[in-house]
């Protein structure tokens, strides 16, 4: 923990000016919290942490340059060890666990309070993880159960890693070479995905893809 005198360095990746202005205004009036800098990319954000050295990165998945996923990848390949607190749209049920198992330290919602958005960032610099009542009911169900899930969110859990990053741009919009030019791959990749993620998911076609985004009820903005 940082000493009650000491500002602890919040560093925060997040490409929506109205989101981060907010976040900056929150942060800006605490006692025992500042931010050090800003980055609407992951690359920038890279480039950045090196010379700034915050305490902590509060990281929105969903980036103009890609995804979130590749600077939690990355990080610490690139020597950054500061812990991640994650700030999304994308469905905490589905996510939050995954975004956990990369290294994220917390995993809030963006429309979580502003309150509990400072307790997370505190809880995450404890050495804590920081997530919500829901999502640490279901880690705490994950762990106890073997093989109890069934149905659609049993499917999503079978998706490896990128299967469900293209998952989730395909349900933002993105088209194959968007998606390919997103993660940094070539579109017949891209292709070899989409199609794993249409088998294990049970259908044929994107509309079919589409339909069940509907059917699991995620968010249908991603301009948070």
């Amino acid at each position: 923990m940082k000493l009650s005198n000491v500002k602890a360095k919040v560093f925060l990746v997040e490409d929506h000016p109205l989101t981060r202005k907010g976040l900056i205004g929150a942060i800006g009036t605490q006692d025992d919290l500042e931010v050090c800098g800003e980055a609407e990319g992951w690359r920038e954000a890279l480039t950045m942490i090196g010379s700034l050295r915050p305490d902590i990165v509060v990281l929105d998945l969903n980036l103009k340059d890609g995804s979130g996923w590749e600077f939690i990848k990355l990080a610490e390949t690139c020597g950054v060890t500061v812990p991640i607190l994650v700030l999304s749209v994308c469905d905490e049920e589905v996510y939050a666990e995954r975004m956990l198992r990369l290294g994220a330290k917390g995993y809030l919602m963006k429309d979580t309070p502003v309150g509990g958005m400072l307790e997370a960032i505190r809880k995450v610099l404890s050495g804590h993880i920081a997530v919500s009542n829901e999502v640490s009911s279901h880690l705490i169900l994950s762990a106890t159960r073997a093989n109890g899930k069934t149905g659609a969110a049993s499917e999503l859990d079978t998706l490896s890693d990128r299967e469900l990053q293209v998952f989730e741009l395909l349900r933002r919009g993105f088209g194959t070479s968007e998606i390919a030019e997103q993660i940094g791959v070539n579109y017949k990749t891209v292709s070899t995905y989409k199609a794993r993620l249409m088998t294990k998911m049970g259908v044929r076609t994107t509309p079919d893809l589409m339909a069940l985004f509907k059917k699991l009820e995620f968010p249908a903005s991603s301009n948070l």
